[in-house]
C-alpha cells in the first residue's frame, strides 16, 4: 500500500495545476481539468460508482458502503490546484530516504538547500522518507498529498471488505489556493453528513478554526505633468500608495504575527505616477477584530483623500469566515477524527489555522468539514517536502475516521 501511495503522489506532482486568479474562469486553468479528467478515469478504473466531472472541474464519486447499519456517510475532500505563488510546471521530486539530519541540497547547480537552520522543523523528521523538489519548483504535497492519501485509503477498503464501513464520498475541486474552491462545490449532491479536508501540513495537525478573511484593493489616483513644470501640479500616486501602506500598523503584518494574531498583508503594489494599485489580504480569528481591519482600511482612504481629495479608492471584499461557530455545535466530527487519529499512531495537535481551507467555506454552506493534515511542509515554494510516513498515518487516519463511523 505504502509504494502505491508513493506512486500515486508522483505521477500526481507531474501535472501542472497551478490556478490564476485573473482568469475569471473555473477552472482557472486548463491543467486542472485535464488532471480532473485523469483522477475520473482512475476513479472509474478501482470501480467506484456515483462518479461526476462537472464543467467546473467538480469531481465526485462514492465508495458504498459495506454495511446494513444506518451510518453517516463521511466525506473526504483535496483540491487539485497548486499555489500560484511559484512554478508547479515540470516538477522533479525526489525521495531522500531514511533522513539522517543537517542539509539537504537540492540544486547544486542553482546552490539551493533545505537547511534546518532555517527550517527547523526538519529536525522531526530525521529517520523518515522525504519526497523533495530540485530546488526550481514547488513540490505539490499541497494537495496532490490529500489526493494520494485519500484514494489510497479508498483501495485500502477495497482490498479489505471485511473491514466495515459507510458510504465514502469523495470530493476534489479546483482552485483551493485562490480562494474559490468551494464556490461551486455543490454541497447538496455531494451528500454527506460531515466532511474532512485532507489539506493540513505537519503530522497530527487538526483544524477547526480558521482566518476571517477578506481582500482589499486600493486605487490612487493620480496626474502626471512634466518633472520640469511639476510643481504645485504633479500628484504622484505611487508616492501616495507608500505614504498610505505606511500608515498602516507596522507589527501586524505576517512576518510579525502568530497563533491567532491577525495581519494585514500587502501581496502587491503595481503602479506609475497616473495610476497605483495596492492589493491586500485582511486576517483575523476574531470576528470583530476582522471588521475593525476593514474599516481601518476605509479610514485611512479617507485620511489620504482629506489631503489628496478623489486620490484613494478602496474596494474590500470578505472570502471567508471563521469555520469555529459551525463546527463548534457538532464537535463530535472533532471527537472522532481525534480518535482516529491516535488508532493511527498519530498525536493529534489541535491548533487554529493561519489560513484559509475550502473546509470553512463548505461549512458555513452547510456541510463541516474541518481540516485534517496531509503531511506537506514549507507549502508554495521550493523548499516544500513532504515525508512517506506523515502520507500513510494521514491515509491509516481516513480509514480509521470511517470505520468508527460504522
Amino acid at each position: 500500500m505504502t509504494n502505491k501511495l508513493v506512486e500515486r503522489f508522483l505521477k500526481y506532482v507531474k501535472y501542472d495545476t497551478q490556478s490564476d486568479e485573473f482568469t475569471n474562469l473555473t477552472p482557472s486553468t486548463p491543467g486542472q481539468m485535464e488532471f480532473a479528467r485523469v483522477l475520473r478515469d482512475e476513479l472509474e478504473a478501482m470501480g467506484l460508482s456515483d462518479i461526476s466531472l462537472d464543467d467546473n472541474g467538480y469531481l465526485f464519486a462514492t465508495l458504498p458502503a459495506n454495511t446494513d447499519k444506518a451510518v453517516p456517510t463521511l466525506g473526504f475532500i483535496a483540491h487539485m490546484d497548486t499555489a500560484p505563488d511559484m512554478s508547479g510546471h515540470n516538477v522533479k521530486p525526489r525521495i531522500v530516504e531514511k533522513y539522517a539530519g543537517g542539509p539537504i541540497t537540492l540544486n547544486e547547480e542553482q546552490g539551493i538547500v533545505l537547511d534546518p537552520t532555517q527550517f527547523p522543523e526538519l529536525d522531526d523528521h530525521v529517520g523518515q522518507d522525504l519526497i523533495v523538489t530540485d530546488g526550481t519548483t514547488l513540490l505539490g504535497a499541497d494537495d496532490k498529498a490529500g489526493i494520494a492519501e485519500i484514494l489510497s485509503a479508498v483501495e485500502f477498503f477495497q482490498q479489505h471488505p471485511e473491514v466495515k464501513h459507510g458510504a465514502i464520498r469523495i470530493g476534489f475541486n479546483p482552485d483551493e489556493e485562490i480562494g474559490q474552491g468551494a464556490h461551486h462545490f455543490d454541497v447538496e449532491k455531494f451528500g454527506a453528513d460531515w466532511a474532512y479536508t485532507m489539506d493540513g501540513g505537519a503530522e497530527g495537525e487538526l483544524e477547526y478554526e480558521n482566518f476571517n478573511a477578506a481582500s482589499a484593493v486600493i486605487e490612487f489616483k493620480g496626474l502626471n505633468v512634466h518633472p520640469g513644470a511639476a510643481k504645485h501640479k504633479m500628484l504622484n500616486s505611487i508616492r501616495v500608495a507608500n505614504q498610505f501602506a505606511l500608515m498602516l500598523p507596522r507589527w501586524e503584518t505576517p512576518e510579525h504575527t502568530e497563533g491567532y494574531e491577525g495581519f494585514y498583508h500587502l501581496i502587491s503594489f503595481n503602479g506609475s505616477v497616473e495610476k497605483t494599485t495596492l492589493t491586500y489580504i485582511l486576517r483575523d480569528h476574531d470576528r470583530a477584530r476582522f471588521e475593525s481591519r476593514k474599516r481601518e482600511i476605509e479610514h485611512l482612504c479617507r485620511k489620504v483623500n482629506c489631503e489628496f481629495p478623489g486620490c484613494a479608492t478602496p474596494t474590500i471584499k470578505d472570502q471567508y469566515y471563521n469555520m469555529r461557530e459551525k463546527i463548534e455545535p457538532v464537535m463530535h466530527v472533532i471527537e472522532v477524527a481525534e480518535k482516529a487519529m491516535k488508532l493511527a499512531g498519530v498525536k493529534p495537535k489541535v491548533q487554529p489555522i493561519r489560513g484559509g481551507t475550502d473546509g470553512a467555506q463548505l461549512s458555513f454552506k452547510g456541510l463541516p468539514c474541518p481540516n485534517i493534515f496531509a503531511g506537506g511542509m514549507n507549502m508554495h515554494g521550493r523548499y516544500e517536502y513532504v515525508s512517506i510516513q506523515a502520507m500513510e498515518k494521514a491515509m491509516m487516519t481516513i480509514v480509521e475516521i470511517c470505520k468508527l463511523g460504522a
